[in-house]
């Protein structure tokens, strides 16, 4: 089809009006500005725009499923590509899971429950931990909180009680169209109107799930906004910044580490160059495609020229100063460090100016940032483990005193460096005085309790 921009008449004129006008459209769209340019900055990133009136957008700047989406699109990018981004991302899985946490079940204080009840749930929490092989989806749990923002846990009950976990991807969760423009319907979650906290039910696919069906687990936002934020948001354009220097660098040394010797011919001509580029060749080869010959020499290992008059030689790679970018890029990775809250060694492998033993004491920042990280894991997956034990009491496998008289716990991996003699000695006088179960100890020691394997003969 032709336009009305193309001269096709075959009278002058006609052709000459069909020109000027083109020109016209030409020079119109050159002049064209587009207001959003204002709203991009120097890394090509639109600026994010605080919602009109849209709740929760003042600590978050997800305001609608586009955005959602567009945010989750580049920090799992980085997840996949960035290579220090993939180092964070597996060091908070090495630090808040570990070799995983161990869930036990105890008699509740002040409770004398009846005989084997405490025996029974823990081997329905065993059950379900090998059924769920719980201990790698504790790691996924981890990965796709931090890549994601947030995590959908689906918990699929069977008649006879057991309960089989599985993840749900975040774009599943979205609001139909026809329920567009209601806020408490609003990113594919459903609350109460007037509390975004008590939430009701999830869409998933189109379909509207019971909230007791679904744990969501969000990340750096607050209690009354819906959906989380990516660990590496705030810091996503460090990371890309921190991968293209480094591309850079090497791409430099690379070029001028390759280029061994440049020789300047004073006052010769190009034939003439030709001809001593020939000359002076150990091989030639003629590319039949072009017919043009390319001459090869080789330079071994500490080859010694001789240079007739008139001709210079050079070295390029003498002049490679690659440590002066080093600083920047290491600046751009300790940005990116005081987002996570980790010693800078944890992000880059780098240990030369870093101590571990000093960095992983009990009081040390790190330390105590992981121990935050480990409760709110143990905290979420204890409320897995009581809906296991509550879908086991429905079913009839365990009895309602269990809810009663039965405690969970936790105990996650020791972080800070030990001191195994003092910790074993502090822990036997927490015994001594009542203050510790002897399970307990064993527990945080890595052993077998005493109770639990006679309970288990």
């Amino acid at each position: 089809m032709q336009t009305p921009l193309s001269p096709t008449h075959s009278d002058p004129r006609l052709r000459h009006l069909e020109q000027r006008l083109a020109e016209a459209f030409d020079a119109l769209w050159d002049s064209f500005v587009d207001p959003a340019d204002a709203l991009i900055d120097a890394d090509g990133m639109r600026w994010q725009p605080l919602g009109a009136g849209g709740r929760g957008c003042a600590s978050s700047p997800v305001c609608d499923e586009a955005q959602l989406a567009d945010i989750r699109a580049q920090c799992r990018a980085l997840a996949l590509e960035n290579e220090f981004a993939i180092n964070a991302h597996e060091n908070r899985i090495n630090y808040i899971v570990g070799t995983g946490h161990l869930y036990r079940a105890a008699a509740r204080r002040g409770a004398v429950p009846s005989l084997g009840l405490v025996a029974d749930v823990q081997a329905v929490v065993d059950d379900f931990c090998r059924r769920n092989r719980w201990y790698q989806r504790q790691e996924e749990i981890v990965r796709r909180r931090d890549r994601d923002g947030e995590c959908f846990l689906r918990l699929f009950t069977a008649a006879d009680g057991t309960v089989e976990v599985r993840f749900v991807e975040p774009d599943q969760v979205a609001t139909p169209p026809r329920y567009a423009g209601l806020p408490e319907r609003s990113l594919g979650i459903v609350t109460r109107r007037r509390d975004v906290e008590s939430v009701e039910g999830y869409y998933i696919d189109g379909v509207l799930v019971p909230a007791g069906q679904i744990q969501h687990r969000k990340l750096g936002v607050d209690a009354n906004v819906k959906r989380g934020l990516p660990l590496f948001y705030p810091v996503r354009k460090n990371l890309r910044r921190a991968e293209k220097l480094l591309r850079n660098m090497s791409v430099v040394a690379e070029v001028q580490s390759a280029i061994a010797i440049i020789r300047k011919h004073a006052s010769a001509a190009a034939a003439g160059i030709g001809q001593f580029v020939a000359d002076s060749a150990d091989a030639s080869l003629t590319n039949p495609a072009t017919g043009r010959t390319a001459h090869f020499r080789h330079f071994g290992p500490g080859t010694i020229l001789d240079a007739s008059a008139g001709i210079d030689y050079e070295f390029p790679a003498a002049g490679i100063d690659a440590g002066r970018y080093v600083t920047v890029l290491q600046a751009e990775l300790r940005a990116i460090a005081a987002r996570l809250v980790m010693p800078e060694f944890m992000l880059t492998s780098d240990a030369s100016n870093a101590n571990y033993s000093s960095t992983m004491v009990a009081e040390g920042p790190a330390v105590r940032m992981f121990e935050r990280l480990q409760h709110e894991l143990v905290v979420d997956d204890l409320d897995v483990l009581w809906r296991v034990v509550d879908a086991a009491i429905a079913a009839g496998r365990l009895p309602p005193a269990a809810r009663g008289e039965v405690d969970l716990t936790a105990v996650p991996p020791t972080l800070a460096v030990r001191d195994r003699l003092r910790d074993a000695q502090a822990d036997q006088i927490l015994v001594r005085n009542g203050a510790m179960t002897a399970e307990m100890m064993a527990l945080r020691h890595g052993l077998e309790p005493a109770g639990e394997s006679q309970l288990r003969r």
